[in-house]
C-alpha cells in the first residue's frame, strides 16, 4: 500500500483531491449560519464535520476498498476489531472545530495512512487558505498553495541559545504549558509564542516558521497522525513528552500522551 503511493503520483493526487473536496463542503457550511451540537465528551460537532467525514470515507473506500478507515466521526470501532490492522486510514474530517465555530480560519482536514502503528502518509488541508501540506514516508514533506507548484519543506534545527519560537494551542492552554514557557525563558534570551489552531501547529514547525510545538494537554490520535509524518519528513520528531519515544497509533486507548514536536 505505501509503495503504491510512493511510486504512483496519481494515487497521491487522488487523496489530495479528496481532502480538497472535503474542504469545499466545509466552506459551504462555514459561510452560512450553522448549528453546533455537542458529543458525549462535550466536544463540539457541526454539519461540516459530518459532511467532510462522508466525503472522505466515500472517496477512500472507492480508491482503496481493502483499507479500513478510523475517523473521529466513526471512532467506536472496538479494539479487538482493529488491533490487527496492518494498514488503515486515520482521519479527522474537521480538526479545530472550535476554531471553525470562532470563524478564525485555523481548521484543517487531516488524512493519515497508518502502517503497523506508524504514520506513513499524511495530508493536512487548510480550506480557508487553499493550502495543502502533505508527506509520504521516505519522500519528504511538501506544501502547495492554491495552484502553485509544490514546495519542499525543511524544518529549522532547534536553536541552542538566543531566540526560540514556540507554537501552541489557541484554545487549549494548560498550567503545564505555562510552566514549559517559563522554563524556556530561563534558557533563551528571547521566547516568541505563536497561538494557532488544529494541525497547523505541526505545519508551522515543518515549514520553519516555529521551532517547537509542545502539547501538554489531551489530544486524540486523529488530531496528530497526518501532521506527525509531515513534521517528521521535514526533519523534526514527534515524541512522548515524558519518555522521548515516538508517538504510535492504533492503541487500545486512542488518547495521545503529552508530546513535543521539535
Amino acid at each position: 500500500m505505501l509503495s503504491a503511493i510512493q511510486q504512483n503520483p496519481s494515487c497521491l493526487q487522488s487523496i489530495l483531491t479528496i481532502a480538497r473536496m472535503a474542504g469545499v463542503e466545509i466552506l459551504k457550511v462555514y459561510e452560512q449560519d450553522f448549528q453546533v451540537e455537542y458529543k458525549q465528551d462535550n466536544s463540539p460537532l457541526t454539519k461540516a464535520d459530518q459532511l467532510a467525514h462522508q466525503i472522505i470515507a466515500s472517496g477512500l473506500e472507492k480508491l482503496f476498498p481493502a483499507i479500513p478507515i478510523l475517523s473521529e466521526e466513526s471512532s467506536q470501532i472496538p479494539y479487538d476489531a482493529r488491533k490487527n490492522w496492518e494498514y488503515f486510514w486515520l482521519v479527522d474530517p474537521l480538526d479545530g472545530t472550535k476554531e471553525f465555530i470562532h470563524r478564525n480560519g485555523e481548521f484543517t482536514v487531516n488524512i493519515a495512512l497508518i502502517h503497523q502503528g506508524r504514520a506513513v502518509t499524511g495530508i493536512v488541508y487548510v480550506p480557508v487558505k487553499d493550502i495543502l501540506y502533505y508527506a509520504v514516508q521516505g519522500t519528504g514533506s511538501f506544501k502547495i498553495e492554491s495552484t502553485k507548484p509544490p514546495v519542499k519543506l525543511q524544518a529549522k534545527p532547534l536553536p541552542k541559545q538566543g531566540a526560540i519560537t514556540i507554537v501552541g494551542s489557541r484554545s487549549h492552554g494548560s498550567e503545564a504549558m505555562e510552566a514549559f514557557l517559563s522554563e524556556q525563558k530561563q534558557r533563551y534570551a528571547e521566547v516568541n509564542f505563536i497561538p494557532a489552531g488544529s494541525a497547523l501547529k505541526f505545519c508551522l514547525v515543518a515549514e520553519g516558521k516555529a521551532d517547537v510545538y509542545p502539547r501538554l494537554a489531551p489530544t486524540m490520535e486523529w488530531d496528530t497522525a497526518a501532521a506527525h509524518i509531515i513534521a517528521k519528513e521535514s526533519g523534526k520528531s514527534v515524541v512522548n513528552f515524558e519518555n522521548g519515544q515516538e508517538l504510535i497509533y492504533n492503541k487500545e486507548n486512542l488518547l495521545n500522551p503529552w508530546f513535543i514536536c521539535q
